[in-house]
């Protein structure tokens, strides 16, 4: 994979981790059915996993494609939660950047070198 790849892959996380958490405070500010648990979960999950996967490609940590395997795992389960708010831009927003964010980690979890 080249390094561009690498870069464009640490960009979508960064976006992902920054959209996600911009999305949970707006999640417990609206409340109700926004702010159940296992939603919630989702959305810190997918930030937190998000943050670690930017770390090991930035240090071209061999093991990176872990990492990334299990970030697009997260960003997947997150925009299922999200899209689960039809109609609601911010989720739609969040949606769209989960996915864009797996399937960058899905391509780089497919190499096994920087």
């Amino acid at each position: 994979m080249a390094l561009n790849d690498m870069q464009r892959c640490i960009q979508e996380c960064e976006r992902c981790h920054d959209v996600c958490l911009k999305a949970l405070t707006y999640c417990l500010r609206k409340g109700g059915r926004y702010a159940d648990i296992n939603h919630i979960t989702a959305l810190l999950d997918c930030a937190e996993m998000c943050r670690t996967c930017v770390s090991f490609m930035v240090r071209e940590s061999p093991r990176h494609h872990h990492t990334c395997g299990v970030c697009a795992v997260m960003c997947d389960a997150c925009a299922k939660s999200c899209s689960a708010f039809e109609g609601d831009d911010e989720m739609r927003l969040c949606v769209a950047e989960c996915h864009r964010c797996a399937e960058s980690c899905k391509e780089m979890a497919s190499t096994t070198t920087v």
